[in-house]
């Protein structure tokens, strides 16, 4: 293995050719893995039929989502790493909260990363007789391969120095047969899912500012296990503050013999106006209305009162309009 940083995106590295974790870092057989591991589907009692839109609005069969991998990087780093998470899921909310937050970081950045990766291939064919390039924001291709060297910690060591890029939580849910979903939504790099009797929500790149955002409503959580309809409301509230948050964060990231050490640099800089743009209630509730379709609730239901749109528990904790 060398010690240079593996950067797809500055040669739009998207072919199925090398691992799309490593690059051709290893000198290894490059083979294609599911992005969605066999134990994920069998606990999910998923066929692997079920389909997912992309966002070319091509429809794909899960079990025909695959991304090139490194037969070492998979036999050596990703399938212990998959064991590991495997092992804590069948075990419970009790099991995966006390797996340490990098472990979640990698095996749901790794999901995330594999989805993205595809999309990517997808964008450069359809761009790669276009002299423009691959016509997508500098800043959503930034923050892309910023997850994409952080990911790299799965076959190398890789320190942050004195910050945490994410915010991850996991929390008990009152049902204990909760079906397996997940929502992702790659733009924020926001990631939930559901399962047996917890649920977790992860803010990919944000250096645990949402997290902070939302610590009144988890202290008032704590430790309660969290009915259907809790957990989708606590969901809505972060998808729709990670989509406040308003800055890029960048970072400092420099290879020493094989260890990648990454600084995050100030996330205000010389910018004055706070890190989240405005909450609204009323495009709140409209996030707030999407994720609890299942119970059918109208949005002039959830607005019936413009300051303060309907919620699951008491009391609201919702962040005051600015």
């Amino acid at each position: 293995m060398n010690s240079t940083i593996y950067q797809p995106f500055k040669n739009f590295d998207f072919k199925y050719k090398n691992c799309f974790l490593s690059g051709d870092t290893f000198n290894a057989p490059v083979e294609e893995i599911n992005v969605l591991p066999d134990w994920l589907l069998k606990v999910a009692n998923f066929s692997g039929e079920e389909q997912i839109k992309l966002l070319d609005e091509s429809v794909r069969a899960y079990n025909t989502l695959k991304v090139p991998c490194s037969a070492e990087v998979n036999n050596q780093f990703i399938q212990p790493l998959e064991d590991k998470i495997a092992t804590a899921f069948s075990e419970g909310y009790a099991a995966v909260s006390a797996l340490p937050e990098d472990e979640l970081f990698k095996w749901i950045g790794k999901f995330m990363y594999s989805l993205i990766y595809i999309e990517m291939n997808a964008a450069v064919r359809l761009q790669q007789i276009s002299a423009d390039g691959v016509n997508m924001s500098q800043g959503l291709m930034h923050k892309f391969g910023n997850l994409n060297t952080m990911l790299q910690s799965i076959y190398r060591p890789v320190v942050y120095e004195d910050f945490t890029p994410w915010s991850i939580i996991v929390v008990p849910l009152a049902e204990q047969d909760t079906s397996f979903s997940f929502r992702d939504e790659i733009n924020t790099m926001t990631f939930s899912l559901k399962l047996k009797d917890f649920g977790i929500i992860a803010c990919l790149q944000d250096n645990g500012t949402n997290k902070k955002f939302h610590q009144e409503i988890l202290t008032q959580i704590g430790t309660t296990p969290l009915s259907p309809q809790q957990f989708e409301e606590l969901c809505a509230r972060f998808y729709y503050s990670a989509y406040l948050f308003n800055r890029l964060p960048e970072y400092t990231v420099m290879p020493v013999e094989g260890t990648i050490y990454i600084d995050a640099m100030p996330l205000r800089g010389t910018m004055n106006k706070a890190l989240f743009d405005h909450w609204q209630h009323k495009t709140y509730a409209q996030v707030l209305q999407d994720f609890w379709k299942p119970w059918g609730h109208t949005l002039f239901e959830i607005i019936k009162d413009p300051t303060k749109p309907i919620s699951y528990f008491e009391p609201a904790c919702l962040p005051a309009t600015q």
